[in-house]
C-alpha cells in the first residue's frame, strides 16, 4: 500500500481513528530526559502500580542512577524470565484482541507505519541523551532505542483495542513518557532507569 492508502485506512476504520495523535504523541516525547534523576513522586506511584498490574505485587521500584547499572540491569532482564513470560502473554492476548476486529495485512501495516514514523525521533532522543549524560557507550543508543521502541508498540497495542489505562503496558508507557527508562521486573524489583 502506499503513503495514500494508509492515511485512508486510518481514515475509514474508527479502531484506527487514534493513531496519527498517537504518533505525534510519541514523536514529541522528551525521551530519557530524567534518566539518572532522583524520582518524583509521580514516578513512583506509576513504578509501583506496574509491579502488581503484572501480576507481581512483590516487585517494588528500584530507581538506577547510572548508566552501568542500567546496562547490568538490562542484560540480566533475560527472555524466558517471568515477567517478560507475563508481558508476552499480555501482548498475544492484546494481539488477539485487535485481529479480531482487523484482518492480519492491517494489523502489520498499521503497526509497520507507527514503527516507521517515530523510530527516528525515538533514536534521535537516544543519541541526544548519550550526549547530555556523557554516555560514550555505543550500546546506550541501541539498548535505550531498542526498549522505547518495544513501549511503543506495547502501547499502541493498548490504545488500538481500547484497554484500560492501567494496563501494565500503558503504565510503562507513561513511565517513558516522564523520561524515565524502565527496564523491567527482576526477582522483588521493578528496574527502573
Amino acid at each position: 500500500m502506499t503513503d495514500i492508502d494508509i492515511d485512508d485506512l486510518l481514515e475509514e476504520l474508527p479502531t484506527l481513528s487514534g493513531v496519527a495523535a498517537f504518533i505525534a504523541v510519541v514523536n514529541n516525547m522528551h525521551w530519557f530526559r530524567t534518566l539518572g534523576e532522583t524520582p518524583s513522586d509521580n514516578d513512583r506511584r506509576l513504578a509501583e502500580a506496574y509491579g502488581p498490574a503484572l501480576g507481581f505485587p512483590e516487585a517494588e521500584p528500584a530507581f538506577l542512577f547510572d548508566w552501568e547499572d542500567a546496562a547490568a540491569a538490562a542484560e540480566s532482564n533475560d527472555i524466558n524470565s517471568p515477567s517478560w513470560e507475563a508481558e508476552e502473554q499480555l501482548r498475544a492476548a492484546l494481539t488477539d484482541d485487535l485481529l479480531a476486529v482487523l484482518d492480519e495485512d492491517t494489523f502489520e501495516m498499521v503497526l509497520t507505519h507507527i514503527n516507521e514514523s517515530t523510530i527516528p525521533a525515538i533514536e534521535a532522543a537516544a543519541e541526544d541523551a548519550a550526549d547530555y549524560l556523557r554516555i560514550d557507550d555505543g550500546e546506550f543508543v541501541r539498548a535505550a532505542t531498542g526498549a522505547a521502541v518495544q513501549a511503543v508498540h506495547q502501547a499502541a497495542l493498548v490504545m488500538l483495542t481500547g484497554a484500560d489505562d492501567d494496563h501494565p503496558f500503558a503504565l510503562r508507557f507513561r513511565l517513558f513518557e516522564r523520561g524515565r527508562w524502565p527496564i523491567g521486573v527482576t526477582g522483588a524489583s521493578f528496574l527502573i532507569y
